[in-house]
Order: structure tokens, then C-alpha cells, then sequence
């Protein structure tokens, strides 16, 4: 499409990695495919989507089971 070689990718690639570090690549790429994941559900007509963390749906659970069982004693 624009002609680019693949010297011209791999020294944009290491520009990238030069400024955003190696700690930071996996984040980014991470937060890009959800981008793309939630905007291909988004045409497809999918409009829910759960921003629960399910970590804390665990705690709660726990919380609320464990609190109960204190009443009855």
C-alpha cells in the first residue's frame, strides 16, 4: 500500500521500542488488542460489555458468606 520495505518496519519498530521501553510494549499491544476486540463487538451489535473485575465479585461473595455464618454462632 505505502511501499514500505521491512528495513523501514524494524526501524520504526525499534524507535518504538527505544521511547516506550520493554516494560511498556506488552501493556501497549495488550490495550490495543481490546481496542480492537471491543470495537469488532461494537459493529457485530454486542453492547454490553463487563467492566466487573472478577476479583472482587470473589470478595464480596466471601465477604457476605463469611459475615453470615458469624450472625448464627
Amino acid at each position: 500500500m505505502f511501499g514500505w520495505s521491512p528495513i523501514t518496519i524494524l526501524i520504526i519498530l525499534v524507535v518504538v521500542f527505544l521511547i516506550f521501553g520493554a516494560g511498556k510494549l506488552p501493556e501497549i499491544g495488550s490495550g490495543f488488542g481490546k481496542a480492537l476486540k471491543n470495537f469488532k463487538n461494537s459493529l457485530s451489535g454486542k453492547d454490553e460489555v463487563d467492566v466487573t473485575p472478577k476479583d472482587e465479585e470473589q470478595k464480596k461473595k466471601k465477604i457476605s458468606s463469611g459475615s453470615k455464618s458469624k450472625k448464627k454462632k
